[in-house]
């Protein structure tokens, strides 16, 4: 795969618009993240906020906002026999735009390929690659067939759920608070707690703490890392004593004692 250029999150006003008649010299992939209009073969097509469409060389390009404001990311790239082989293999649509249950993960591979691109690094070609792989079969995953198609209720934020919770185990070191989580749901906080609990029959404070603590005894056994460089690692920034202590009360012994177990352990 040849990516040609690549843009994360970018903004545009009401009067931007895209006719490329003859489509483009190589292929085009937009991840939608505000309602627009595309024509596709003379109709037009409204799409909501959270879908994607990617273009074929070949394909006319006709689309713009149905709002003030109007955000994508967009990546052009020429792709490969191998690449070609598996959007047939993933049943990923062309020319033709597909809505999404959610955006967030998608998004963030753009991010981080857009990154990489632009980098210095010595790996950056193949880091692209991959990301652009692993895109492809997230958007597989994700496809539904029309907004009609979504759960209802409260169910519609299963996904979305599911998304905070996989960051929170993904990423401990991260600073969460509920209310930054609700608000990304358009939830009130007790509300987002209660679907929280619900769907995963845990709360999201006990997640953080064990995702956490998880990783820290993870690193006590598998690397020399001081105790104060984990605790930072883990979310606790320079607060060694208190991560001590939660650690003690969930584990049952200190984080020095812990590892000194361990190394007792491997030595019998």
């Amino acid at each position: 795969m040849q990516l040609d250029a690549i843009g994360f999150n970018h903004r545009h006003e009401r009067s931007f618009r895209i006719d490329r008649p003859g489509g483009s010299e190589d292929w085009l992939m937009l991840i939608v993240k505000s309602p627009a209009c595309f024509i596709i073969d003379g109709k037009e097509i409204k799409t909501r906020a959270n879908s994607f469409i990617v273009f074929t060389s070949d394909h006319p390009q006709h689309y713009f906002p149905e709002c003030d404001e109007y955000f994508d990311d967009w990546i052009h790239f020429v792709p490969d026999s191998d690449d070609i082989s598996l959007f047939e293999e993933l049943n990923i649509p062309l020319n033709r735009p597909v809505p999404l249950s959610d955006i967030s993960d998608i998004s963030l591979f753009v991010k981080n390929m857009c990154y990489e691109y632009y980098s210095s690094n010595a790996n950056r070609r193949q880091s692209v690659l991959m990301y652009f792989r692993l895109l492809m079969y997230k958007l597989s995953e994700k496809q539904i067939l029309s907004p009609a198609d979504r759960p209802s209720g409260d169910n519609a934020y299963a996904e979305k759920l599911g998304w905070i919770r996989e960051s929170i185990f993904r990423w401990p070191s991260r600073e969460y608070t509920v209310d930054d989580m609700a608000r990304e749901l358009s939830l009130s906080r007790s509300r987002f707690q209660h679907l929280y609990s619900e769907t995963f029959g845990s709360s999201v404070s006990k997640d953080i703490l064990t995702s956490r603590m998880k990783r820290s005894s993870e690193l006590l056994r598998e690397s020399d890392i001081p105790v104060k460089d984990i605790a930072l690692l883990v979310g606790y920034g320079s607060n060694v004593s208190y991560f001590v202590r939660i650690f003690r009360s969930f584990f049952g012994v200190s984080p020095g004692q812990y590892r000194k177990e361990l190394s007792a352990e491997e030595e019998l």
